[in-house]
């Protein structure tokens, strides 16, 4: 099964943007503050936020850079 994780921090606008329009959409996601957890970020290499990763079996199918609702569409599971 696919999980899908958001990289966000605290005080930043498109990183809310995309938490609000994932609830909106009824995504279940999970959250991962790059800084607090580091070694996260390089094995996902992740360089910005926000940036929404798919999971699947360890392999990651889909990346999304920044707030793209029409790209954000595409994860719905």
């Amino acid at each position: 099964m696919a999980r899908i994780i958001k990289f966000e921090k605290n005080d930043c606008a498109p990183c809310a943007q995309v938490s609000a329009y994932l609830d909106n959409k009824g995504i279940a996601y999970e959250t991962i503050n790059p800084f607090d957890e580091p070694e996260l970020a390089v094995k996902f290499k992740v360089r910005t936020v926000p940036t929404v990763i798919v999971v699947d079996n360890d392999e990651i199918k889909n990346r999304i850079i920044g707030f793209k609702p029409e790209e954000l569409d595409q994860i719905a599971l």
